[in-house]
């Protein structure tokens, strides 16, 4: 597992979002930001979910968060460039970005495989975390210290048989991230990276492998240190990289 002695109150006065933030490793995210002193941008699918995690941190007296319901699916750019505006107006700029949101699609081989799941795949995945990304941007500029989280995977890396549209979506994510993160150097304090999660108990992860017994992984609470250590300042000088949460 990532090892990484969180210092107290690492992210204080950060404005963060996180997408996907109403479950698995989104929602563990969101609270361990909140926990150490950032607003959190909750962004997802789910009004119920989002507004569950707002509670939660509420409950636990965490820096009032935002909600922002964003079907990525169907989003355009006029979307996020009309998120983008309300950020500015209520924040000014945006001091963290974690591309946490994705989906499965179906497992099946190539030669079987349907294209509208394809193009479903490729849109949540890519093309939504490329129109945010090109959309907050500015916001991100305008922070002393910023950082974007890219979420890969195992097969992102080495493509294995039947993981069709996922596995190349992370293929492209860590593409995306590696191309942002060369962009921003030396233009900006803007620093790019992306995490594999590892198999990590979550609804996505018990799809893929119905038969395996979660209780035998990592809860996503289990794997937050690499996702604090790259949002906070300690890992200023971190780009272009792939971490192992576990």
């Amino acid at each position: 597992m990532f090892h990484y002695d969180v210092p107290e109150d690492l992210l204080k006065e950060r404005v963060v979002l996180v997408t996907g933030a109403g479950a698995g490793i989104g929602r563990a995210a969101a609270l361990s930001y909140a926990r150490q002193g950032a607003t959190v941008i909750l962004v997802g699918r789910t009004t119920a979910k989002l507004e569950a995690v707002y509670d939660s941190i509420e409950k636990e007296g965490g820096p009032q968060a935002a909600i922002v319901p964003l079907d990525m699916a169907h989003a355009t750019l006029d979307d996020y460039l009309q998120m983008a505006a309300t950020i500015e107006k209520e924040f000014g700029r945006l001091d963290g970005l974690l591309h946490n949101a994705g989906i499965l699609g179906r497992l099946g081989p190539l030669g079987q495989y349907n294209p509208d799941t394809w193009q479903q795949v490729m849109q949540v995945n890519v093309t939504a975390s490329f129109l945010m990304t090109r959309a907050l941007l500015p916001l991100l500029r305008a922070a002393p210290d910023a950082s974007v989280i890219f979420t890969s995977s195992g097969v992102g890396s080495k493509g294995r048989a039947h993981w069709g549209a996922y596995s190349v979506s992370r293929f492209a994510t860590e593409g995306l991230m590696q191309i942002l993160a060369d962009e921003e150097a030396g233009l900006s304090q803007v620093r790019s990276n992306a995490i594999n999660p590892g198999a990590t108990r979550t609804g996505m992860r018990a799809s893929a492998y119905p038969a395996e017994d979660p209780l035998s992984l990592p809860t996503p609470e289990e794997i937050m240190p690499v996702y604090l250590y790259l949002m906070g300042p300690d890992s200023r000088d971190v780009n272009g990289r792939l971490l192992q949460a576990q």
